[in-house]
């Protein structure tokens, strides 16, 4: 079965949405394919259902997402949940797998907003039963109103491991401690970027916000934490780690983790999109135009934190802005007005990326969560450690693509999803080398497992 909408959008989360939002109102055609089963996204999970108490929970800016769910389910999209997306195709053509079935669709143009995913920080210990990504709670309270049972340690860096915290408290579930790996000297680094994120002085204010609730109820915090290790025998018991020169362990059911979050890239690297390593954001960056459209895949656009991590605000700008691009494209929009369009947009983004800079200073995950010890696990799939990596490069491998033919790292069933990023700087590190010059770890379609029986269209 072939569809050939105008526009196809990957991804219902705010900026899918809103380039679904401006794509309607200039005219277009447009289907939009998500994994969920309702718009929201990430940010906004379950936000079609939330009720009062929820979005009190989660605060105003989960709630914002209700009027957007709101208007894009009545702006006449096609909108297929349960859609799982396999691959994406130069003409553009896009394969996915909708209600059980394949289905092939063929659109004048594509808009990739597949967002973010929790940054992997491999750890001792970060395989265990109830070791638990912090965006994966989140996911788990969102959609399901579960919240951890028992002691419980939230332990990592960025900031949304203290939004978590707050969002706990307020269902009466209080964490245990607080285990912040943030670099002490992340603070310094950061005074300068702040002059440029006092524009989204609303925002710091929350932050603010989130320190006092968790002060208030008492939680201990160990900021500057150091050597996080998960402890446990066949589940996590508990979390050790060393704070102002001196060990410590706290007994935990559940620890939720978190060292920030990462552009989803898996569809981009299949496509073979150039990428170039963000030493800000400490991740892959694929290339684009200032409008969004792919370098090196003409008629494909990239919309939302897929494009570099800045926010809900900031995709919802940038699902507007290759909206108008779209539409300058297929003739429904003429390039005056497009420019003068996208030009205030981007003005307003800028604003987002300045607060963004700060942020990924202050949270700037310390090298030792990112670049492991030898005995750590970093490819689950596969089960190879770090010091097999570094191996790997005294023998000659020079980058993670090259690593998948001496161990088959990366080569798993995540396809480098939980390993690239760690593997990439590895190699980097051993090697005496700028992550840059080790090149991204490619992906192959398909990018989500398929039986054999529904690549049958």
């Amino acid at each position: 079965m072939t569809d050939r909408p105008d526009v196809l959008i990957v991804g219902a989360g705010p900026a899918g949405m809103q380039a679904a939002l401006r794509c309607r109102a200039l005219g277009l055609s447009v289907a939009l394919l998500d994994e969920q089963g309702g718009p929201g996204g990430q940010i906004f999970r379950h936000i079609e259902h939330a009720d009062q108490r929820a979005r009190k929970v989660f605060g105003d800016d989960y709630a914002a997402g209700h009027a957007l769910a709101r208007d894009f389910l009545g702006s006449g999209t096609t909108y297929l949940r349960h859609a799982r997306v396999w691959e994406v195709a130069p003409g553009p053509l896009v394969y996915a797998l909708v209600g059980g079935h394949s289905r092939v669709f063929e659109p004048r143009r594509v808009i990739l907003a597949t967002g973010a995913m929790e940054r992997p920080a491999p750890a001792p210990g970060w395989t265990l039963p109830g070791v638990i990504g912090a965006g994966a709670a989140q996911i788990l309270m969102k959609s399901s109103g579960l919240v951890p049972e028992g002691p419980f340690v939230l332990a990592g860096s960025g900031p949304l491991l203290y939004l978590l915290a707050q969002q706990l408290l307020r269902v009466g579930a209080r964490p245990a401690a607080l285990v912040d790996t943030t670099s002490p000297g992340n603070r310094m680094r950061a005074v300068g970027p702040l002059a440029g994120a006092l524009g989204s002085w609303r925002v710091l204010l929350k932050g603010l916000g989130m320190l006092g609730d968790i002060r208030r109820a008492g939680i201990p915090v160990y900021a500057g934490a150091t050597h996080l290790a998960f402890e446990g025998d066949g589940r996590v018991t508990g979390v050790a780690f060393r704070h102002r020169g001196r060990p410590h362990a706290l007994p935990a059911n559940v620890v939720l983790t978190h060292q920030g979050v990462v552009p989803d890239t898996q569809l981009t690297r299949a496509l073979r999109v150039p990428h170039a390593w963000s030493d800000s954001q400490l991740c892959w960056l694929p290339a684009t135009s200032a409008l969004g459209e792919l370098s090196s895949a003409q008629g494909i656009f990239l919309a939302g934190d897929a494009a570099g991590i800045a926010g809900a605000q900031a995709a919802r700008l940038r699902g507007e802005v290759c909206a108008w691009a779209v539409g300058e494209q297929l003739g429904v929009v003429d390039p005056r007005r497009r420019a003068r369009e996208t030009d205030a947009l981007l003005r307003r983004l800028e604003r987002w990326r300045a607060l963004r800079k700060f942020l990924d200073t202050l949270y700037r995950p310390a090298d030792g969560q990112r670049i492991p010890d030898d005995d750590v696990l970093v490819c689950r799939c596969e089960e190879i450690s770090a010091g097999t990596i570094r191996g790997f490069v005294r023998e000659g491998c020079l980058g993670p693509n090259q690593a998948k033919a001496f161990g088959r790292c990366g080569m798993g069933p995540c396809q480098g999803r939980q390993c690239g990023l760690a593997m990439a700087e590895i190699i980097a590190d051993e090697r005496g080398v700028e992550v840059g010059q080790v090149d991204v770890l490619r992906a192959r379609f398909p990018v989500k497992p398929v039986m054999l029986q529904d690549l049958i269209v």
